[in-house]
């Protein structure tokens, strides 16, 4: 599927193009989800509209959540990003996706499940891995293919029984697991505190000596539910040009 934005902000509008009419309905309900477009953001600009966000939800206006093209993709690339400031670990991403994933009609997808299980420690140290990094990734691969991670039944899980369910894989902890809710399942309230991203955003908009402790961030916090995940996403939007820098 191709997808073209033709509107503006306030008239959001799209050209939707593909070639397959088997799977043209399935498709289109994934791109909704995918780009949120079944979720109306004037409900959450209003509630921001009175918070300490205001002005950064009115700078960054019409940001919505978008979604990992899957589940799978969006742990390992959780995985890859994990302690890497954000320039080196999309160059990371990106040398993983086309060094062992394939290209279709353009674009490039990320191996499966079933190829990166194959993998050696050593091919992915090659490409700047750690060798825990490596390991993390291949022993996820293979929790799927050996049945004992089923990703498909996420969606219909709590956000908790994700988070159990999910740390108890090598490689994940809470930080990971909740960047998989909110980029792979797209729930709407959640805040990973661990995130040295928000830490620093949340430095800078309130003028901080030094980064704020969990407590301070569940201050914080408090009002801005139930839509903390929009929260996260303009912080993170806030620093953006600052992080590219670095």
């Amino acid at each position: 599927m191709q997808v073209q934005a033709i509107g503006n902000i306030d008239e959001p509008s799209f050209i939707i193009k593909g070639q397959s009419e088997v799977y043209k309905s399935k498709a289109i309900e994934r791109l909704k989800k995918v780009f949120h477009w079944h979720e109306p953001l004037e409900g959450v600009s209003r509630h921001f509209r009175e918070s300490d966000l205001r002005e950064i939800f009115e700078e960054h206006r019409g940001t919505a959540i978008v979604l990992d093209f899957d589940y799978y993709s969006c742990l390992v690339k959780c995985i890859i990003h994990q302690q890497l400031n954000l320039s080196f670990a999309h160059t990371l991403t990106e040398r993983f996706v086309k060094t062992f994933g394939f290209q279709m009609e353009g674009a490039w997808f990320y191996p499966t499940p079933e190829t990166t299980a194959q993998l050696q420690i050593e091919q992915l140290r090659a490409i700047q891995f750690s060798g825990r990094k490596a390991e993390y990734v291949i022993g996820l691969s293979e929790q799927i293919i050996q049945g004992h991670l089923n990703l498909d039944i996420m969606e219909k899980l709590s956000d908790q029984e994700v988070m159990d369910t999910l740390i108890k894989i090598r490689g994940i902890g809470r930080w990971t697991a909740e960047n998989f809710l909110l980029f792979g399942l797209g729930r709407p309230n959640l805040f990973p505190k661990a995130d040295i991203g928000i830490q620093n955003a949340l430095k800078i908009l309130y003028g901080l000596p030094q980064k704020p402790t969990q407590e301070e961030m569940e201050s914080y916090s408090v009002k801005w539910a139930p839509y903390l995940s929009y929260a996260s996403l303009y912080l993170w939007r806030s620093i953006e040009k600052r992080s590219e820098k670095k």
